[in-house]
């Protein structure tokens, strides 16, 4: 009985053994690092948006607490 345990905990040991080495092939190739790039690039442009917006926003509050208005902006 106990053979039959221990046999089984190793047969899952080895499982998932092989697909965390599957895994981190997987990552560590020319695909896996084109991946990892492209989510950077997208949380970078993701965070930029975020930026810009909350710029404008902040802009229109600070003319609308100023009364600034926006036509006469561009003229300096």
């Amino acid at each position: 009985m106990k053979r039959i345990v221990w046999m089984g905990i190793g047969v899952a040991i080895g499982v998932i053994a092989f697909r965390k080495v599957t895994e981190a092939q997987a990552n560590i190739g020319p695909e896996g690092l084109n991946r990892a790039v492209g989510r950077m690039a997208d949380g970078l442009f993701d965070f930029a948006d975020a930026v810009r917006t909350g710029m404008h926003q902040r802009e229109e509050d600070l003319r609308a607490a100023l009364g600034i208005d926006e036509a006469g902006a561009g003229r300096r």
